[in-house]
C-alpha cells in the first residue's frame, strides 16, 4: 500500500469514471505511461487523471510500443529501470521514430546516481523526475512540456 502525506493546502480531486460533459470543459490531452510497477502507474494515472490528462498505462517498453501503434500522447513518462527493454532504450527507440521522436519524454527512476540525468538527456529525454515523485510539482512539470 502506498501512502501520500497530505501537505496543508494541498488538494487532490479525481475524476470520476462515465461519460464526459461536452460543455465548456477543455479536451483531455493525452499522456502514456511507461513502468514495471503496477502501484507507481496507479499513483501516476490518479494524479495525472485527476488533473484532467487522458492517461493510457503500459507495465514495459515492449507494451508501450504497441499502444503506440494506435495512441498518439502528446507526452511519454517512462520508467528508466524496467526488465526487458529498460527505459533509455526505449527512449533512444522512439526518438529515433519519425512517428514519435517529437513526443516529449520525461525519465522516471529510483536511482537519483550520479551520470544517470545525463544518459536520460543523452537518450532523448526532455525532462528527470526522481521517485519519490513530487505530487505537487509533476502536473505543472508535464504541463510545461506540452
Amino acid at each position: 500500500m502506498h501512502h501520500v502525506s497530505m501537505h496543508p493546502g494541498m488538494k487532490i480531486s479525481f475524476s470520476k469514471p462515465g461519460p464526459k460533459s461536452h460543455g465548456e470543459s477543455m479536451p483531455q490531452v493525452p499522456i502514456l505511461i511507461v513502468d514495471d510497477n503496477a502501484g507507481n502507474l496507479k499513483l501516476l494515472r490518479v494524479l495525472l487523471g485527476g488533473e484532467g490528462f487522458e492517461v493510457r498505462t503500459a507495465l514495459s517498453a515492449a507494451e508501450a510500443l504497441e499502444i503506440l501503434r494506435g495512441f498518439n500522447p502528446a507526452l511519454i513518462l517512462t520508467d528508466l529501470q524496467m526488465p526487458g527493454m529498460d527505459g533509455l532504450e526505449f527512449v533512444r527507440l522512439l526518438k529515433s521514430s519519425p512517428g514519435t521522436q517529437s513526443i516529449p519524454v520525461v525519465a522516471i527512476t529510483a536511482y537519483a546516481m550520479s551520470g544517470d540525468e545525463q544518459k536520460a538527456k543523452a537518450a532523448g529525454c526532455d525532462a528527470y523526475v526522481t521517485k519519490p515523485i513530487d505530487t505537487r510539482t509533476l502536473p505543472a512539470l508535464v504541463r510545461s512540456l506540452l
